[in-house]
């Protein structure tokens, strides 16, 4: 059974006794699970969710810096592992990825693959 939800803070104005007014924030986050995954080409992996859907990504783009740039090394990318805890993609060196992340991929890919650019161009 999918254990999708969405968590959300919706916006509202308080009034207190005295006149004085507050505004809550609206935030929404997809709460997803990833419940497996398939290598399907270097660096590419098939990730699925518990919502039925799933994304083939290619990682190779965002694979730069402490974290990520160690991944680079197919050995190492290929040591990759669902965390029963965390429920997303985890790497032995302590890489990761949130898991409504991977799940909207398309949606952040163009900006995750800009801002590693940005990190190399940094780092040079």
């Amino acid at each position: 059974m999918a254990t999708e939800a969405r968590l959300a803070v919706w916006a509202a104005w308080t009034r207190w006794g005295d006149g004085r007014r507050a505004e809550v924030l609206v935030m929404s986050h997809l709460i997803v699970r990833v419940v497996g995954f398939d290598v399907v080409a270097p660096y590419t992996l098939r990730v699925r969710f518990d919502d039925r859907t799933e994304q083939v990504i290619d990682f190779r783009p965002v694979l730069v810096g402490a974290l990520y740039g160690p991944l680079q090394d197919l050995e190492v990318f290929s040591r990759v592992a669902l965390d029963p805890d965390a429920w997303t993609l985890v790497w032995p060196n302590g890489a990761d990825f949130d898991p409504a992340t991977l799940h909207d991929w398309p949606d952040h890919a163009a900006d995750l693959a800009d801002r590693a650019r940005l990190w190399m161009a940094a780092a040079a």
